[in-house]
């Protein structure tokens, strides 16, 4: 039997105000929420940010092959010392870039108009200059003088209610990290001030992995060709630190080709209490997806590590894992085919257990449904991830395989 999925819904309430009645409506749109106070004759509308919202990044260096790597991934504007004039022409004549200085007053361009606002911080007091700044220059850039005082929750706190693009100079990606991320929303951008190449590399490699959060994968309608068990094997159950809502699940499969989207343990049951927070995903030789269109062994999944959860609509967002439990359960094999290409069979290992169960293809009175493993049949449609399937550690390659 499916179980049913909510469908998102409007929430309205009405309450009374100064100019008259005013009615508030909240509406989830996937990746962002907008929040709409309706007055007659005048509306009023907010827009909070989205978690998925791409950030900035500057760089502030003066090691070349810092620079180098920047740019080589995309990031092209560089902050230096109004002194350091002679190097960013130097720069400039072998690579793209956009060449700020730090000067009294604020930071400048090559054409000496002001593109931010420079601030030093050292004390709590001082943060509530951010939200009375009236300058013109659309950005600010903030210089945390003592980390330890100064956390990151309290800058992003401070400058709520500001338009203005807050950077935050950071000395580590880990640094940039919390930035990025203080109380979900986080700041607009970071100013990555360093002399070590790894600390590019490893902020670029966040910073695409968040900036994927949020976007569409394409999920296939599939259909089970063959359902059978097969005896016992060593499953594992992956137990996030986020909490998954109907519709979601991770991407596994026993070949990365074909990924299925396996569901959470969120809906009730009347054999357990829900628990939002798992994914009874497979046996240990299966792929899961991971951010950067990677893929990881369930066998390889520990507490810190990152997957990714998708929904039914191909949204995906980032997860870490808490917990991996793996214990010997009874298993049963799925296969199922696509239209397009009746050749290729995908297949999934899974627990056999009610608990356990796939996300359908949406169609005619087959809307919002998980099917679980025990009440699965031929014929019925699933959804997976068609992708590449030669790996080499995880990472997508060409390359001829057969796997079977």
């Amino acid at each position: 039997m499916a179980a049913l999925l909510p469908s998102p819904f409007p929430l309205q309430f009405t309450t009374k105000c100064k100019l008259g009645s005013c009615r508030l409506i909240h509406i989830s749109l996937h990746n962002k929420k907008r929040t709409r106070f309706q007055h007659n004759p005048f509306v009023v509308r907010s827009m909070c940010s989205s978690k998925t919202e791409k950030k900035q990044v500057w760089i502030w260096t003066e090691k070349k092959e810092v620079m180098t790597a920047a740019v080589e991934r995309g990031w092209g504007t560089f902050v230096f010392h109004s002194l350091s004039r002679e190097l960013a022409a130097e720069w400039s004549s072998i690579a793209l870039l956009r060449p700020l200085f730090i000067e009294e007053g604020g930071i400048f361009d090559g054409d000496h108009t002001k593109v931010a606002t420079f601030i030093e911080v050292s004390s709590p007091e001082q943060l509530e200059n951010l939200l009375s700044l009236n300058d013109q220059a659309e950005n600010v850039v903030v210089n945390l003088l003592d980390w330890q005082v100064i956390p990151a929750e309290n800058i992003v706190a401070a400058i709520q209610g500001t338009q203005k693009t807050v950077f935050a100079i950071s000395k580590t990606s880990s640094e940039a990290q919390l930035f990025f991320e203080a109380l979900e929303q986080g700041l607009g951008g970071v100013v990555l001030k360093t002399e070590n190449v790894e600390a590019i590399f490893e902020l670029k490699d966040y910073v695409d992995r968040r900036n994927n959060e949020g976007s569409v994968l394409e999920l296939t309608k599939a259909i089970v060709t063959n359902i059978q068990r097969v005896g016992m094997g060593d499953r594992v159950c992956v137990d996030l630190c986020s909490l998954m809502r109907p519709g979601e699940g991770l991407l596994v499969g026993s070949f990365a080709r074909g990924l299925f989207l396996v569901h959470s343990e969120c809906l009730e049951s009347n054999y357990i209490s829900s628990r939002p927070f798992r994914v009874n995903a497979g046996p240990v030789h299966a792929y899961v997806g991971v951010p950067g269109g990677k893929t990881s062994y369930l066998s390889e999944l520990k507490a810190g590590k990152e997957v990714l959860i998708v929904d039914q609509n191909g949204m995906q967002r980032t997860a870490i894992v808490g917990r991996v439990k793996i214990e010997t359960r009874p298993l049963i094999l799925v296969e199922a085919k696509i239209d397009e290409d009746i050749h290729t069979c995908y297949s999934i290992l899974l627990q056999n257990a009610e608990t356990v169960a796939l996300v359908a293809s949406p169609g005619v009175g087959r809307q919002n449904r998980a099917i679980p493993v025990s009440s699965l049949k031929l014929g019925d449609e699933i959804l997976v991830r068609v992708q590449g399937g030669a790996r080499h550690t995880g990472i997508e390659i060409q390359e001829f395989i057969l796997e079977k």
